[in-house]
């Protein structure tokens, strides 16, 4: 008996023994590693530009183009008074450009560089042909909105007129009147100019004449001028009666003696008007046109819109005023987009 119970008491301690080498030789448990939960870093909001200042600010003003049909300091001074008087009325900051070209305005309106154009119709024609220009308004002169042009020369030329000024009637036929004007140098305004060239030298070229390398002066009271001292030119063209400007008649007293018109068309070309380029806004073209009205209807809204085109009113018209004119230039065989540079 005492031998069984050392034998079990031996088997016991070698039991232990076993149990504490294996324990020592097992991996423990590896230690779980938490960390404290971190938030991501913010993301950086990406650059802005700012809002674009509204049209009309300081910041964004408007800016008023005239069609360069005289002198740039007769244009800018003449236009600075109606920015003025517009700015007064409206509030907005209004700045006045003469382009150097009917073309160059024509750009202006399509590039953001004008906003209010005071076109003539071919340059707003084709202006609206690109996209670039709505009227919003049509010149008055006398009443009329449409006007013709003239062919005018130095009274010492030799051409015979055949205009009376006394009826105010031409005495003879286009082809006869003109007949004296071929294988002449003519002195044009602009190639976008309707009396000042289009017209003009289509009448010439659909009556079988031709003429020599044209001088484009730019400017209906330069072509005038040019006239009236010589050696420029043989004739030329401008709208009914550029000869009548108070500047021109204040610089030349005897220009109308000394420079006459042989031949007028009939008033089949609409008056210059006021557009708005595409891009201005809806209510902002009807606060300008609600006041322009509103100076043509002052007298001395009147002077500054007199002192820069000759305008003695203004009246609302759409596209379609320039119908009648498109179909007549397209009876003529003036295709716009050859106008277009």
């Amino acid at each position: 008996m005492k031998k069984l119970f050392l034998l079990v008491s031996l088997l016991v301690v070698a039991s232990m023994l076993l149990a504490g080498c294996g324990g020592a030789d097992a991996e423990a448990p590896a230690e779980v590693m938490t960390e404290a939960p971190t938030e991501a870093p913010a993301e950086e909001p990406e650059p802005t530009e700012p809002p674009a200042a509204a049209l009309g600010t300081p910041e964004n003003p408007i800016i008023m183009a005239l069609a360069p049909s005289a002198t740039s300091e007769e244009l800018i001074a003449s236009g600075e008074e109606i920015a003025a008087q517009l700015s007064a009325i409206t509030g907005y900051t209004i700045e006045t450009t003469v382009p150097t070209s009917y073309g160059a305005l024509v750009e202006a309106m399509g590039a953001g560089n004008a906003h209010i154009g005071w076109l003539p119709p071919f340059a707003y024609m084709v202006a609206n042909q690109n996209g670039y220009a709505d009227v919003g308004l049509v010149t008055l002169r006398f009443g009329a909105d449409h006007y013709g042009a003239q062919f005018i020369a130095n009274a010492a030329s030799g051409f015979t007129p055949y205009f009376d000024p006394e009826t105010g009637e031409n005495t003879a036929d286009a082809a006869t009147a003109l007949a004296q004007f071929d294988g002449k140098k003519p002195c044009w305004t602009d190639p976008l100019s309707s009396s000042g060239y289009v017209i003009p030298s289509g009448i010439i070229s659909n009556a079988g004449f031709s003429l020599q390398a044209a001088a484009f002066v730019q400017g209906h009271p330069t072509v005038v001028r040019a006239l009236y001292a010589g050696g420029i030119c043989d004739f030329g063209a401008t709208y009914i009666d550029a000869r009548t400007s108070s500047s021109l008649n204040a610089e030349l007293p005897d220009v109308q003696e000394r420079v006459i018109v042989i031949w007028r068309t009939p008033l089949v070309i609409p008056n210059d008007n006021v557009s708005y380029a595409s891009s201005v806004p809806d209510d902002v073209r009807a606060v300008l046109t609600a006041a322009l009205l509103e100076m043509a209807g002052t007298e001395e809204g009147l002077a500054a819109l007199n002192s820069v085109y000759s305008i003695d009113g203004l009246a609302e018209r759409d596209n379609a005023f320039y119908d009648e004119f498109r179909v007549y230039l397209e009876a003529s065989g003036v295709d716009l987009t050859t106008l277009v540079k």
